[in-house]
């Protein structure tokens, strides 16, 4: 099985943390942005990341082709049973679906300012990004969503049921992307958002691909500073 598209991207993150949390081995390969050629082109035609091919998997016997996250996600959880991350019982699936959009839609908004005008316009594009905006989302919006979450993790270890399941994921990575853009959980004022966040990010599924994330990160500023 192959995702394509750049570590850099939560949406990415969350495809491989997700199928490393069920035991499957998944694929990292360059898409989006000029990358991954006629084989991405191919798995995501509107050229958005991830895209996901499964060899042979389709019914006829052809590639299964299939972009968007949470879709990727659903189709590895119905097609690997075992170990579920999407629960079965309908509160708990509706609250799971229900966060994995939140993070993707109403967080990743206001991550995205920041994000993106922080690290990928002046250090991947190359051109100023808008600070003001930026540093508005963080102040203005980040905290009543920051607060939203703690609220939610009060007395629990995870935000659905007993276990780690998609809704975790999916607000990780995506807050993974806030940190590196100067959005801070302080937990002083977040600590159950802090507390489950520090685990969540010490389990081997997110630490591995965090750390390739920070080392671009660390890379390409650096270089822009030394220049």
């Amino acid at each position: 099985m192959i995702v394509y598209g750049a570590i850099l991207s939560p949406f990415v993150r969350k495809v491989l943390m997700f199928a490393a949390e069920k035991g499957l081995e998944i694929e990292n390969r360059p898409g989006g942005m000029g990358q991954g050629g006629d084989a991405f082109i191919e798995a995501s035609p509107f050229g958005k990341m991830p895209a996901f091919r499964h060899r042979g998997a389709a019914a006829d016997g052809s590639d299964y082709l299939l972009a968007d996250s949470s879709a990727i996600c659903a189709y590895l959880d119905a097609k690997y049973p075992d170990n579920p991350l999407i629960p079965a019982e309908p509160c708990a699936r509706g609250e799971c679906i229900w966060l994995d959009e939140f993070a993707d839609t109403i967080l990743m908004v206001t991550g995205g300012k920041m994000f993106f005008n922080r690290i990928v316009a002046p250090y991947f594009l190359g051109r100023e990004g808008d600070l003001a905006a930026a540093a508005a989302a963080e102040a203005e919006e980040l905290p009543r969503l920051l607060n939203w979450l703690d609220a939610r993790l009060a007395g629990r270890d995870y935000f659905v049921g007993l276990a780690l399941c998609l809704a975790d994921v999916s607000v990780a990575v995506v807050l993974g992307n806030i940190k590196q853009a100067g959005g801070e959980v302080d937990a002083a004022r977040y600590p159950n958002l802090a507390r489950w966040l520090g685990a969540v990010e010490a389990r081997p599924s997110l630490s591995a691909y965090n750390s390739k994330m920070l080392k671009i990160i660390d890379k390409i500023t650096g270089a822009a500073v030394q220049g």
